[in-house]
């Protein structure tokens, strides 16, 4: 989803027909599935409802759609998995002394 041009945008829409601007982070693999881990691009940093919004991406007829992780304990682990590959690639950027 990411381009040589910079992030990415989506749109979102909830059940009750409220649009969601999101911008993507990052896709990964976890436990078998595929996963997209977003910021609200719509939405004040200081909101309390602001932080990362994880979906998953399942194929349905041939389609794309994002499904919400409903396991509260299973969102955790693809959080810290998230959580783990953004500081192995920061550990990775820093250059040692």
């Amino acid at each position: 989803m990411e381009s040589e041009f910079g992030a990415s945008y989506i749109t979102i829409e909830d059940d009750d027909g409220n649009e969601f601007e999101l911008e993507h982070l990052s896709t990964l693999e976890f436990e078998g599935d595929e996963y997209m881990v977003f910021l609200p691009a719509d939405m004040d940093e200081d909101d309390p409802d602001y932080g990362f919004v994880i979906l998953q991406v399942e194929e349905v007829d041939g389609e794309e759609q994002f499904v919400s992780v409903d396991d509260d304990d299973k969102l955790q682990r693809i959080y810290d998995h998230y959580m783990e590959m953004v500081f192995a690639e920061e550990d990775e950027e820093t250059p040692e002394a």
